[in-house]
């Protein structure tokens, strides 16, 4: 059985997740947090020495990081994966787009306000609260051609940039001014399987 090792309330660490509970497949969950130190104990650091959550583990032992290359791994031979050509290089791009244009900014004032691990300046507040807004309005013109991010069905894109938009509420961005989005989320939060962010086997 796959391991994944991450923290519950996590974005990144939720799409695995997501994507596991939505195509029906078990897995093993550990709880390892960079708020207790758990990221930086040797054990896990071991594993993986860029000291970050999530991490894939095979039975055979392998070893895969980073969220949106589980997401790969773990949709390869399921319908989150588009068979045409020019749709799944469209999902990776929107992937792209939610680690280069996305994440930076929504998911880091989340970890700002929620976690508090480090003090954060109104500059830092400001830009990340425009940048933000940015991207969510890049998402909104396309939800409103499209209703899925790569196509007419849901891809591995969507599970994606679910992950932290539909908690952007938490990080002060203000979701009502994206009616797209919020169709979208629905659609997701719809589909069969569908478990939210603080699930996990045995939670």
């Amino acid at each position: 059985m796959v391991t994944i090792y991450g923290m519950t309330d996590s974005g990144n660490c939720y799409k695995p997740r997501l994507l596991m509970a939505l195509t029906g497949r078990p897995f093993r969950h550990v709880e390892v947090s960079f708020l207790d130190g758990g990221t930086q104990d040797p054990a896990f650091t071991a594993k993986n020495p860029n000291a970050k959550v999530p991490l894939l583990e095979e039975e055979d032992g392998r070893l895969l990081p980073e969220s949106n290359a589980m997401l790969l791994y773990l949709g390869e031979d399921t319908p989150f994966v588009p068979q045409d050509r020019f749709e799944r290089a469209l999902m990776a791009s929107w992937m792209f787009f939610e680690q280069y244009s996305h994440e930076p900014y929504v998911a880091v004032r989340r970890s700002l306000i929620l976690y508090r691990t480090m003090e954060a300046t109104p500059e830092q507040l400001a830009s990340t609260l425009t940048a933000g807004n940015k991207a969510l309005g890049v998402m909104e013109t396309r939800l409103a051609q499209s209703p899925f991010l790569a196509g007419e069905t849901p891809s591995l894109a969507d599970i994606a940039l679910y992950a932290y938009t539909h908690v952007a509420p938490q990080g002060g961005f203000d979701l009502g001014e994206f009616p797209g989005i919020g169709r979208w989320l629905a659609a997701i939060e719809a589909l069969p399987g569908y478990k939210p962010l603080d699930w996990h086997p045995g939670n």
